[in-house]
């Protein structure tokens, strides 16, 4: 049966639609999975900037100190950028964190690298003060990501950690990033024991929360906790499905 022309902008404009709206590009922490199949975590968060997640499990037991083990995922600036996570332990910004930035190699393969951000002009890669136990990197569909182990001071209830995504790399070397609200704003507090584990530690621990620094988790204040995406992701599911059916209604004529 052949279509009229209105019918076939019809078609032409929902499939537009509903690339827009694909189910691919609404993904929150909780539903994203890692290649290989046994790696975990404990706790999430939905970052409250730069399209970031966070995967991470602390073990306050560990010995000689406790650990804190991560998966930090953003899709870098461009495709030929980078993407950074860093703990501070002197500041809640850029300068004195201790970073692990992970870009493309040379030979294409993903790397992640220290560095002790002293200073905003420039950076070298450097140790840090944190030991780190692991650290490697993957790149496929457009997004970093970047798995690593440290080892923390004895006491640390929580950590100021910033991240950071930016544009290229130039000789071995990440290029700044840019200074758009996004980029200032990603900073924030993660809350490694919970005030109820510390008011009753005999009792079972409550799961860790990610702030902004105001003690509010992060994406409650910025609408981008687990629950609220999670909600707007079934929503534009639905919207999608919706635009495919309308799309075979029209087609079949009904």
């Amino acid at each position: 049966m052949a279509s009229s022309p209105r019918l076939s902008s019809s078609l032409l404009l929902i499939a537009a639609v509903a690339l827009l709206v694909s189910p691919a590009t609404c993904q929150t922490c909780e539903s994203q999975t890692f290649a290989q199949r046994n790696t975990k975590f404990s706790n999430c968060t939905d970052l409250p900037s730069l399209k970031a997640q966070l995967h991470w499990t602390y073990d306050p037991s560990a010995s000689p100190n406790p650990t804190i083990s991560v998966a930090f995922i953003a899709p870098p600036a461009r495709p030929e950028g980078w993407v950074a996570w860093a703990l501070n332990p002197t500041g809640s910004g850029m300068l004195g964190a201790q970073a692990l930035i992970a870009f493309k190699d040379t030979n294409g393969s993903a790397v992640v690298k220290t560095y002790n951000i002293s200073s905003y002009s420039s950076i070298a890669e450097s140790t840090i003060s944190y030991e780190v136990l692991s650290k490697r990197a993957e790149f496929s569909d457009g997004v970093m990501r970047i798995f690593a182990t440290l080892a923390l001071p004895t006491g640390d209830e929580k950590v100021n950690q910033v991240w950071q995504v930016g544009p290229s790399v130039k000789d071995g070397v990440p290029v700044k990033h840019d200074f758009s609200p996004e980029n200032l704003n990603s900073k924030g507090t993660l809350q490694l024991v919970s005030k109820a584990a510390e008011e009753d530690k005999n009792g079972p621990a409550a799961a860790p929360t990610s702030s902004n620094g105001s003690g509010a988790p992060a994406g409650a204040q910025s609408g981008n906790d687990s629950g609220g995406s999670s909600r707007i992701c079934a929503s534009v599911l639905g919207l999608y499905g919706a635009l495919v059916l309308l799309g075979v209604s029209l087609f079949l004529g009904f």
